[in-house]
């Protein structure tokens, strides 16, 4: 998030400190550099026309002033958006608490699922894995080193098994044997593979012969450096599967976090995680306020 911070928002501040007034160009430069964060177009032309309407009518003494309204358009985005603790819902949830995870390959989907499986056990909660990625070859292995990290039993098969099947083992497996939260892991979804996305509705139903509620949740990894990509990946994702929460990985080496805020606004879908890192621990819990108290400081 450094980058982003100060390849974009830090330029922002630097327009307001060098006008004493408001322009027109200041308001286009902006514009641009919201665009250049990989914002959006909706977002970034709501944030301005807001900020425009703001400046018609009422007077500002400085053009900090409107430095701190632009902070706080861009807060508004977050209000609305219902983004409750994931932690909170196992404990309130009948256990176990299934989750599928979903994302095209190279996202950093098997990390992700070895931190958050990692992150959860750290809360006290006795999780397992399903390998139910039998298309991509070694990615078994893959999830079974990071399931060792994180000391959490994984069930598998074997490569092309049917993945609902294995689905379906691992939901007996976490009855029998009373886990808290079971983590799915998918196939990644290439987009031109239409078989491969219906696949995650057949892991659905199948598993809900075991546990008529599941998936409790489906969570959406998006790879935060792919820019506008990541908006195409949840447009087609969630034409296929409920997403409920997504993770954003590699946001630590992007300067393209403005995603964050363009993925919030057009689709109300609330982020839980960000991946900062490459190690086990590195999966921090997303707070909206503090994201943008953090780029504005």
């Amino acid at each position: 998030m450094k980058k982003t911070r100060e390849s974009i928002f830090s330029k922002i501040k630097n327009i307001f400190l060098r006008k004493s007034k408001i322009e027109k160009n200041v308001i286009d430069h902006i514009e641009d550099i919201l665009l250049s964060a990989d914002i959006g177009i909706t977002t970034t032309i709501k944030i301005i026309e807001n900020l425009e309407k703001r400046i018609q009518k009422e007077k500002y003494k400085n053009s900090q002033e409107l430095f701190n309204i632009l902070k706080k358009e861009i807060e508004i985005l977050f209000i609305n958006i219902k983004n409750e603790c994931l932690e909170k819902k196992i404990k309130n949830q009948k256990k176990p608490y299934v989750i599928m995870i979903v994302g095209v390959n190279g996202v950093g989907k098997t990390t992700t699922i070895g931190k958050l499986s990692f992150l959860l056990k750290k809360k006290g909660f006795n999780v397992i894995i399903g390998a139910s990625d039998t298309f991509r070859a070694a990615a078994i292995d893959q999830l079974e080193i990071w399931a060792n990290k994180a000391k959490v039993p994984l069930i598998k098969q074997h490569i092309h098994a049917d993945p609902a099947s294995v689905a379906y083992d691992t939901l007996q497996a976490a009855k029998s044997r009373k886990k808290d939260v079971v983590l799915i892991d998918t196939a990644g979804r290439l987009q031109n593979r239409v078989d491969l996305m219906k696949e995650l509705s057949k892991i659905s139903r199948v598993m809900k012969k075991v546990i008529p509620e599941s998936p409790h949740e489906i969570m959406l990894v998006l790879d935060s450096s792919t820019g506008q990509n990541a908006f195409e990946q949840v447009k087609k994702f969630i034409s296929f599967v409920d997403v409920s929460s997504i993770i954003l990985t590699k946001i630590e080496g992007t300067a393209k976090g403005g995603v964050v805020i363009g993925i919030m606004d057009q689709f109300k879908i609330p982020i839980q995680y960000l991946g900062t890192g490459e190690q086990i621990q590195d999966l921090k819990k997303f707070n909206g306020k503090k994201f943008i108290d953090y780029f504005f400081e």
